[in-house]
């Protein structure tokens, strides 16, 4: 797997450096299959927040992309945060891939299903003149999946709402949380 590891407005230290590369890299054994890993540490500069140390980590893998945060007072303890948050993650992903491939399963009407490759971040700098502004462009491959697969994605990015397209209907849709933790649909005619 390859790891890259960044620090935002803080020193990332050779030992803290090594210790998270390795954490990362020895989640392949939940699956195998995971490319590219992206670490990055940041510090909270709000004197009231004790847990001022962040660690964020993505994955890229399987066409799946996973991603956890987890915020403690000492680096060390927020790379062991996160990572058993991606742990729990892809043991969910893989009883959910084990059990997609289950023989007794009934079959889909017909559509293969495949999953976004990732995403591809940009920050933009122009802003439109009125009072809002977008502050971040996110562009990735929409690829068809059903709206339970969508929820899957949704959930294991941590997100309120998810983009796809509809196998179903052959249209772009959205997967988002209620407010009542359920998931709602909206699907374009």
């Amino acid at each position: 797997m390859d790891v890259t590891i960044r620090g935002r407005n803080v020193e990332v230290s050779d030992g803290l450096r090594a210790t998270a590369e390795e954490k990362v890299t020895r989640l392949s054994r939940h699956l195998d299959g995971w490319e590219h890993a992206e670490i990055h540490f940041s510090e909270e500069k709000n004197p009231r927040i004790s847990a001022k140390e962040v660690c964020e980590v993505t994955v890229w893998g399987h066409g799946h992309v996973i991603r956890a945060k987890a915020a403690s007072s000492d680096a060390f303890a927020s790379v062991d945060r996160v990572i058993d948050k991606l742990e729990h993650q892809m043991e969910k992903l893989k009883s959910r891939i084990q059990s997609r491939s289950h023989p007794r399963r009934p079959v889909d009407s017909g559509h293969q299903n495949r999953l976004p490759t990732g995403d591809e971040a940009a920050d933009s700098d122009e802003s439109p003149s009125n009072e809002s502004k977008i502050v971040k462009t996110k562009r990735f491959d929409i690829k068809p999946m059903t709206p339970e697969e969508a929820a899957l994605h949704m959930d294991l990015l941590g997100h309120d709402f998810y983009f796809f397209t509809n196998a179903d209907t052959g249209t772009a849709a959205v997967v988002y949380r209620r407010n009542d933790g359920d998931v709602g649909l909206i699907d374009a005619n």
